[in-house]
């Protein structure tokens, strides 16, 4: 028995593809979430200074920008000579009060004694003691005065407040500062990113919607990978006609403070028919889409729209062509 022909093949192909049933299914309205691509800049959520407690002059800067810090970390050292001169007055004090203290207190044993023996009146008895709380006295005065200045001379540690990363260090070694001024500023809490929007969106944007986040768009270049997001806050304040939201992502942590990514955010919704890409079928530059018809099928020309993506894959908005209810085919 002869084999057949190429032709005859051909046919019986075409014969089980066209007997085999295509998939149906009716066109309905849904709703499609509009989104609206902004840029977000890397914030910190705790940007605080480590500031000077005295004044004098930076001896030594432990830190830089860039640098990791602990908080309560040392990351400078101020030193003021005064205070050295004044430890040392103060010390002096302490020493000469502390010495007539244990002379009063010698000379109140004295006539003590005396007044034991009938050799002395009461009256020197209460004149000694008197001057021993007066020197008792004098004398832990001075040592506050001296704890006073020893504890400005620890102050001359410079302080992490939190813990985080160094942004900026506007001084040098050899630096004279007053006290208060800002030595380092510590980026720490963790990071959000921080969106400008207009305010024609104010009302649109709801706090707790998942939005969309570039990953390092501007530095990495090429093709854009994206993780989701969480809307956090919208500020009550709108600023120069723009409302401001925060944005809270895992792994920004990668990210330089300042950066600025792309931010795919929910601003809206609207019905629209949405179809699966795999029905849109497109002949020399027209896209038409097969409909099931009670005279049979009919290829109809439709205009499409954004292209969504679901959990059941790919789907097109068509804006024109496809009314609801249309029973399209799927190839």
């Amino acid at each position: 028995m002869s084999s057949p022909t190429i032709p005859a093949v051909l046919l019986i192909l075409l014969a089980v593809a066209s007997s085999a049933p295509a998939a149906e299914f009716v066109a309905q309205t849904t709703e499609v979430v509009e989104t609206k691509a902004v840029f977000g800049q890397v914030e910190a959520r705790n940007t605080v200074p480590a500031r000077a407690r005295i004044g004098g002059t930076i001896q030594s800067i432990a830190v830089s920008e860039g640098s990791e810090v602990s908080e309560g970390q040392v990351i400078a050292i101020v030193v003021d000579e005064k205070l050295a001169l004044q430890r040392d007055a103060a010390e002096a004090q302490v020493k000469g009060l502390q010495s007539q203290l244990d002379n009063a207190a010698t000379e109140l044993a004295r006539a003590e004694q005396l007044f034991r023996s009938g050799t002395a009146p009461q009256s020197r008895v209460d004149t000694a003691r008197t001057q021993l709380e007066v020197y008792t006295n004098q004398l832990a005065a001075a040592e506050s005065d001296r704890a006073v200045i020893e504890q400005q001379s620890r102050e001359g540690q410079v302080l992490a407040p939190a813990s985080g990363r160094v942004l900026s260090v506007p001084v040098t070694p050899g630096s004279v500062i007053l006290a208060g001024e800002e030595i380092a500023r510590v980026a720490g809490g963790g990071t959000f990113l921080r969106l400008s929007l207009p305010e024609r969106h104010a009302a649109a944007i709801v706090e707790g919607d998942t939005v969309t986040v570039g990953e390092r768009v501007l530095s990495a270049g090429g093709a854009v990978t994206t993780r989701e997001g969480r809307l956090a806050k919208v500020y009550p304040e709108i600023r120069d006609g723009r409302v401001e939201a925060d944005v809270e992502v895992e792994g920004l942590g990668d990210f330089f403070v300042g950066e600025r990514t792309l931010v795919w955010i929910p601003v809206g919704r609207r019905p629209a028919i949405t179809l699966p890409v795999a029905a849109v079928t497109t002949r020399h530059g027209v896209d038409t889409v097969r409909i099931a018809t009670d005279a049979g099928e009919l290829d109809v020309a439709v205009v499409l729209g954004e292209i969504f993506a679901d959990g059941d894959g790919e789907r097109v908005e068509i804006l024109t062509g496809i009314h609801e209810g249309d029973r399209v085919v799927l190839p």
